[in-house]
């Protein structure tokens, strides 16, 4: 109903016959750019990610690249974005890990990538006069960023006097409460393993350059169709469409991300039917790259989409359930 709601927005007042005209002098020499930037940021993730998951296990910058597309292949077809557990438990097949060992790193990935993007619009909003609205969506973002990474701070430093272990027994007859505490006793001992490796800044630093090769991939593609403006608004435009698309929503985000691109192009006086048409352009040349290459590492899994969901709800249940067995057998 959102993704139908903003498409509507979006394509109102919009030309439909001039959106097609433009569309037929698209530069693809740009558009081939955009996409080699766009790749390029995503092999950054996947060697910010086998760096984090070197506390696990030993896996090479391919396969976690391979295991980003994937889970962002399932997360356009699935809604809630399932593919970033998707990617968890493919890792943790190929590396012999338990699946819940992979989880910290995941949430150390979306706390660098909150870091970067509050500086990201800080830094921008420094040189350029943004909108209210995005400099108040800047600032709550910040405000999360630094209560998480309080957080963070304190699981990884702070004096162990013990485990949940004694809560863990008190409480052993209760299923619900064994299996959250289990959970977060694993998510504790995952995130000071990452927090505590060398490792972890250089990973940190890595993530600039995941935002700067996406940025400049969405900069390509408003060249590619004909928007010659300069680097910074394209910047600006993209961190605006990357902060409304950050709540899951539809599959693929799709509605959102059009209704989010025009309202940032917009602003810097661009017309209506030209945003629009830019939009669309932007989501298919930037997704279809990824579908094709997430869909060939899906296939090459040795798995399917069905099994993958089915495995990791299953294991989703199963977190007291492991940790009953560890005991058993350590």
């Amino acid at each position: 109903m959102v993704a139908l709601l903003c498409l509507g927005v979006v394509f109102h007042g919009a030309r439909v016959g001039q959106i097609l005209q433009n569309m037929t002098a698209i530069n693809w020499w740009w558009v081939a750019l955009a996409v080699i930037c766009d790749i390029l940021g995503f092999v950054s993730q996947g060697f910010r990610w086998q760096l984090l998951l070197r506390p696990i296990g030993n896996v090479s910058v391919i396969q976690t690249t391979q295991a980003i597309y994937a889970g962002l292949f399932i997360s356009e077809v699935l809604p809630m974005r399932f593919g970033e557990l998707a990617r968890a438990y493919l890792i943790s097949r190929w590396i012999s890990a338990k699946f819940s060992s992979t989880i910290p790193s995941i949430i150390i990935e979306r706390l660098f990538d909150g870091i970067w993007m509050a500086l990201a619009i800080g830094l921008t909003a420094i040189f350029v006069p943004l909108p209210r609205n995005l400099v108040k969506a800047g600032d709550t973002l910040g405000i999360i960023v630094l209560v998480f990474t309080g957080l963070f701070i304190y699981v990884v430093f702070r004096k162990r006097k013990g485990s949940l272990e004694g809560a863990y027994k008190e409480h052993s007859g209760w299923k619900p409460i064994q299996s959250v505490m289990s959970f977060t006793e694993r998510m504790d001992a995952g995130l000071r393993n990452i927090g505590m490796s060398p490792l972890f800044y250089v990973s940190f630093g890595i993530s600039i350059f995941i935002l700067v090769f996406q940025a400049l991939a969405f900069w390509l593609a408003m060249l590619a169709y004909g928007l010659s403006t300069p680097f910074w608004v394209g910047v600006v435009v993209f961190l605006i469409v990357h902060l409304g698309t950050v709540i899951p929503n539809a599959p693929a985000n799709v509605g959102t991300y059009q209704f989010f691109c025009v309202v940032g192009l917009t602003i810097f006086g661009i017309e209506k039917t030209l945003a629009t048409g830019f939009s669309v352009v932007v989501f298919v040349l930037l997704t279809i790259p990824l579908w094709i290459i997430g869909f060939f590492v899906l296939s090459r899994s040795g798995t399917t989409l069905y099994a993958i969901r089915s495995e990791v709800n299953t294991l989703l249940q199963r977190t007291g359930i492991e940790r009953k067995n560890e005991k058993i057998n350590p």
